[in-house]
């Protein structure tokens, strides 16, 4: 069938319309700006333009961009002995962003996706004298390099994104650079054993950064449950504070005042110097009525069959090395941990020894990762409710006295909004839920909600960051990692091809 040629006119008037708008940029305050394109023109929202104003260049990224209709011209048609109008319809690019910079305010100044070197010297106008973490390159600026300030860390950050966006990859990616770049000490909540092997150097790592890392392995330690001697995940039972013993045997020390009794005894007497087994004998073989009901609530709860315990006076476990000083980076693997009660201690016991320790004022970097099990929103047992409210006291008060949080999960409106609301750095991944996002741009003002919006596009390893961390929003892509990746999904091989 041979096209209507009508049709093909209105077509072609269309195009010649659309190729006629000029890409223009204005701005009234010198501060943001608006502009009108042609469709085709490469503007991405989070990428870079070049406007060229009567003051000199100015490099602008777009925060908004959107299809625009506009009405034109109206033509005449002859169909046989009657005369057709048409109104042509055509499509413009329109949208506004922000002015890197401080530019005069400008009218109607050309416009053009900004090059390579336009990005790349604006970035380097901007670098601080502090350490910089090179984590990967500018997602709408390939080949630009992007660095994080490693003093924007002195504020805590949020990492989020759902499952297979990269979370742990990039996860790992800061926690080495901050390793190899600074002298900030780091603390790891390790819920799926994902920095276990943080200490192993990968094959294709560079020589002299394989190097590096290899001097800074040694002092990264790793304490699993169920490993031989001091790389065992431990806990005294009687390091914990009184709150903490409470919380995890159930106790109440108004509605179950005798057994919270008989627990302080036992508290005072290993304090005496009594064994273990001689504190088990004390609550298995009296005669006293809240002595045994203690040791009945204990039995009955498997506290004493704990693996997490020392069993030794003299071993203080992860407890004690929080206040040594020969290591940079202890993991916590709490992967390890196969109850999850136990999980929860070792997790509140940790919180509870840093917020102790808060007058050192020694800088440390705690990362909690899934951290919507160690603080949600609404915690559903007594052991979770006390490491919530030690998290949000760490994140309301820890960074005066330099404890610092990255808070990390796949699910944002499971962790305690006092939490994530004293963060003032943004990792945020592909996230495809609407009211997750909806709810990160009700906490998070300083990140521009469109461009959080586009999380839901994101491919594995991109991720926008916002906060102190980058002079300002920036799509990334994240590059190669130096130490192995523990953790992992549990390979398809159940997918692949079988013969018969």
């Amino acid at each position: 069938m041979s096209a209507d040629p009508s049709r093909t006119g209105r077509t072609d008037l269309r195009r010649e319309l659309e190729a006629s708008i000029e890409p223009l940029a204005t701005s009234l305050d010198g501060r943001a700006f608006t502009f009108e394109a042609p469709v085709p023109l490469d503007l991405q929202t989070g990428g870079y333009v070049r406007i060229e104003t009567d003051a000199g260049p100015a490099l602008g990224q777009v925060l908004v961009r959107e299809l625009a209709r506009r009405e034109g011209p109206e033509v005449t048609e002859s169909a046989g002995a009657v005369e057709l109008r048409h109104r042509i319809s055509y499509s413009a690019s329109v949208g506004s962003g922000t002015l890197l910079g401080a530019p005069a305010p400008f009218h109607d100044a050309p416009l053009a996706p900004a090059a390579f070197e336009d990005v790349a010297s604006w970035l380097e106008s901007t670098r601080s004298s502090r350490a910089r973490l090179s984590i990967g390159e500018a997602l709408y600026a390939p080949g630009v390099g992007v660095e994080l300030d490693a003093g924007g860390f002195d504020r805590h950050t949020f990492l989020c994104g759902q499952s297979g966006s990269g979370k742990s990859y990039s996860l790992g990616a800061v926690l080495e650079q901050l390793l190899l770049e600074t002298d900030l000490r780091i603390i790891v909540l390790d819920p799926n054993s994902d920095c276990v092997r943080l200490g192993e150097t990968r094959p294709t790592a560079d020589a002299d950064t394989a190097a590096r890392w290899a001097r800074r392995a040694e002092r990264i330690r790793v304490r699993t449950s169920g490993a031989d001697g001091d790389s065992r995940l431990r806990l005294r039972f009687f390091d914990l504070s009184a709150t903490t013993q409470a919380a995890l045997a159930g106790l109440d020390p108004l509605r179950d005042r005798d057994e919270y009794a008989s627990m302080l005894t036992l508290v005072e007497e290993e304090a005496r110097g009594r064994s273990l087994d001689e504190l088990r004998e004390l609550i298995t073989d009296t005669s006293t009525p809240e002595v045994r009901g203690l040791a009945l609530r204990l039995r009955n709860l498997g506290l004493l069959e704990w693996t997490i315990w020392t069993g030794s006076r003299e071993d203080a476990g992860v407890l004690g090395e929080l206040d040594e000083d020969d290591w940079r980076c202890l993991v916590v693997d709490l992967g390890s941990v196969v109850d999850h009660r136990e999980r929860t201690l070792v997790a509140a016991a940790v919180l509870e020894r840093l917020w102790e320790r808060r007058a050192d004022r020694r800088p440390i970097l705690l990362v909690v990762d899934e951290a919507h099990n160690v603080c949600p929103q609404e915690p559903g047992d007594e052991l979770t409710a006390l490491a919530t409210d030690l998290s949000v006291r760490i994140a309301a008060e820890g960074r005066k006295f330099g404890l610092y949080m990255l808070v990390s999960t796949q699910r944002p409106q499971k962790v305690h909004e006092n939490v994530l609301s004293q963060c003032d750095n943004l990792l945020l991944m592909r996230m495809n839920s609407p009211g997750d996002i909806e709810h990160l741009a009700s906490l998070f003002s300083y990140a521009p909600a469109s461009l959080l919006a586009r999380s839901g596009v994101l491919r594995q390893g991109e991720a926008l960051v916002a906060g102190k961390v980058v002079p300002h929003p920036v799509f990334v892509r994240f590059g190669g990692r130096v130490a192995e990746e523990g953790g992992g999904d549990v390979p398809a091989v159940w997918a692949d091809p079988r013969a018969d």
